[in-house]
């Protein structure tokens, strides 16, 4: 039997209680009831940036806390910024620079080179996405206890079908931002969309080479600075002196500094990687470490390979806003994989 119900809470669904069991106290009023919060219209981390081209894109905003050591990734070619934003959606190409607008088919097939060239044209502070910034999200949700849900089995969360995008073309993708709240890295319509599933996305300043793990110093990585193969501005990551190292065999992942691996491809979840050297500070902060234990992490130790994050539409529980793919060329391009921008603020001092 179906009871109607007439009171702003949550259990009502379409004018109907969506429980299997009531209680109706002495007072008259259902003992369950959950008031729906007032829904609040404003949140002054949501900002709208226009670039060069007079073009805007809504942008979640992080600031530095000035009473606690400063984090890399405010620190951008030795100088401290105050804010850091990220696209709220991945991003959709148009007149060849990048934007981050809700309800878009999100731009696919593109090498990074192709990300970082529609990222960088949109003006000063613009740029693609960077390993420091997907680690500095990746640990709010680690430190909240929220991780985003997404788009993770063809439109839909694997883990409650009745949380679903805007599908289009025919295809398990969904448009950018149609999904619920529950689709943010905070579960709140003011958070940053679609980092759980739907489609890869291509991040700046983290590689492998050759099995060491490499990246660009702090965030530099946002600057315009080559990052190219053979570039110079990549720096090993360190334990105790020691240039970090990925050794992938047999199914397994393994952290250490041991010279000796093996050049190959593999992949587990976060929760059964190995470490053979400490966890340190740096690798946590970019967002390399079990944070996420179902999602999955993936290294090839042949060459120069580059990193994706977030997983797409049919990765199931393997997606997550902690899975990191470094098993890619900088040329790969398919229809799976995009993007994001982000850009920081020139401080008032600077000329």
């Amino acid at each position: 039997m179906r009871v109607k119900c007439g009171m702003k809470c949550r259990a009502n669904e379409n004018g109907y209680c969506k429980r299997s069991e009531i209680d109706i106290m002495a007072y008259g009023k259902c003992g369950d009831y959950r008031a729906e919060p007032e829904f609040d219209a404003f949140r002054e981390d949501n900002v709208v940036i226009f670039d060069k081209a007079g073009l805007p894109s809504i942008m979640v905003k992080f600031t530095r806390n000035p009473d606690k050591p400063v984090h890399p990734m405010f620190v951008i070619g030795g100088k401290t910024y105050d804010e850091v934003y990220i696209s709220k959606y991945p991003n959709v190409i148009i007149n060849g620079k990048a934007y981050s607008l809700p309800l878009q088919e999100p731009s696919v097939n593109v090498t990074l080179e192709d990300a970082e060239k529609a990222c960088f044209s949109k003006g000063e502070g613009w740029h693609l996405m960077t390993a420091m910034e997907r680690g500095y999200i990746a640990n709010l949700c680690h430190d909240t206890g929220i991780f985003p849900h997404g788009n993770t089995d063809g439109g839909v969360y694997h883990a409650d079908p009745k949380e679903k995008g805007v599908t289009f073309n025919g295809r398990g993708k969904t448009l950018t931002g149609s999904g619920p709240e529950t689709w943010t890295h905070d579960h709140t319509v003011f958070g940053i969309h679609d980092l759980c599933g739907n489609v890869w996305e291509w991040f700046r300043g983290l590689r492998l080479m050759d099995g060491v793990l490499q990246v660009a110093e702090n965030n530099d990585a946002a600057m315009n600075i080559d990052l190219s193969e053979r570039s110079q501005n990549w720096k090993p990551v360190m334990c105790e002196e020691k240039p970090i190292r990925l050794d992938c065999t047999e199914g397994e992942v393994t952290f250490t500094t041991c010279e000796e691996i093996d050049a190959d491809y593999d992949g587990c979840k976060w929760g059964d990687v190995n470490f053979d050297c400490v966890q340190t500070q740096e690798l946590k902060e970019l967002g390399l470490f079990p944070g996420e234990p179902e999602a999955y992490f993936y290294a090839d130790t042949n060459g120069e390979r580059l990193p994706l994050c977030g997983g797409d539409w049919h990765h199931g529980a393997n997606a997550g806003v902690f899975h990191v793919n470094l098993g890619n060329p900088r040329s790969n391009s398919y229809s799976y994989l995009g993007f994001r921008s982000a850009y920081y603020r020139k401080l008032e001092t600077e000329d």
